[in-house]
């Protein structure tokens, strides 16, 4: 693979679901017959998302990292119909997954390896009502996706009613976190993050939802899916978020840096299983 090695392995209590991994770190996890199950958390929480965007038919998504193609997996069986282009830079990865992770047929999913950010400057004005961002160079959120330019290339791409949906990694002092709320700030009207409550309390280092638009957020119903999960987290918003922004500055394109460094085993095999253990990023 472009991005290291990368492994497949067969989940024992399910039998055509896989978890691939890239150096050792999850990175996806799919079930063949059930495109539906979403094992890691933080996917959950983005399919609670994914099925709160509008009312039920298809959906144009625009996916930015693509892994194991869990997520485009998902609404093509919520939401059948619906179109998906999903942009992945790894094409090494590309290819494996479609050889042994096969798409159904005629699921309406476009793959495109390209640069995610430099394909979302390329993507038709009002062309998604979703755009899921979950790009990451080894453990870590590339630079060029965590400023006010990619905010606003992602504010003209969406509908007016349409939504972003960043999968970040943090911890507390939520640094990382506070410039990216300043930065989607600057263009979206709406924002919120959805985190389990020991990430938030500063226990741990972990996953982190940041969802924009334009027009109000499903914060009630997230709130009740995302409180129901066998991980429960919680839904921010309001004068709670804005104290998580703190005095945070935008981060424009010439002070832009990657997302920190996740600690020694924070995305490990092991942290699949135990409680306030975070999903895997990519």
């Amino acid at each position: 693979m472009d991005g290291g090695t990368a492994r497949l392995l067969p989940d024992l209590d399910r039998k055509r679901a896989w978890l691939l991994t890239v150096e050792g770190a999850p990175q996806s996890y799919v079930d063949l017959d059930d495109p539906r199950c979403l094992e890691f958390e933080y996917a959950q929480r983005l399919g609670h998302l994914l099925d709160l965007a509008g009312p039920s038919g298809p959906l144009d998504v625009l996916h930015l990292g693509g892994g194991g193609l869990t997520l485009p997996r998902y609404v093509t069986a919520t939401r059948p119909g619906s179109r998906q282009r999903v942009v992945e830079a790894d094409e090494g990865l590309l290819d494996l997954v479609a050889e042994l992770l096969p798409l159904p047929p005629a699921s309406g999913i476009e793959l495109l390896c390209g640069d995610a950010r430099a394909v979302l400057d390329t993507e038709p004005a009002g062309s998604a009502d979703v755009i899921v961002a979950d790009v990451y160079g080894g453990a870590r959120v590339p630079a060029g996706m965590t400023t006010v330019s990619c905010a606003r290339a992602a504010d003209r791409v969406l509908r007016p009613d349409g939504l972003w949906a960043a999968n970040l990694a943090d911890a507390a002092p939520f640094a990382f976190l506070g410039s990216q709320l300043a930065t989607f700030g600057t263009v979206f009207r709406h924002l919120c993050v959805v985190a389990e409550p020991a990430v938030l309390r500063g226990r741990r280092f972990g996953n982190i939802l940041l969802l924009a638009g334009q027009r109000e957020l499903p914060l009630g119903a997230l709130a009740r899916r995302t409180a129901g999960d066998p991980f429960p987290a919680r839904v921010v918003h309001g004068a709670e978020l804005d104290g998580l922004a703190a005095d945070a500055q935008p981060v424009r394109d010439g002070a832009a840096v990657p997302s920190p460094q996740p600690p020694e085993g924070a995305f490990s095999l092991g942290s699949l299983g135990p409680p306030d253990s975070p999903g895997a990023p990519g």
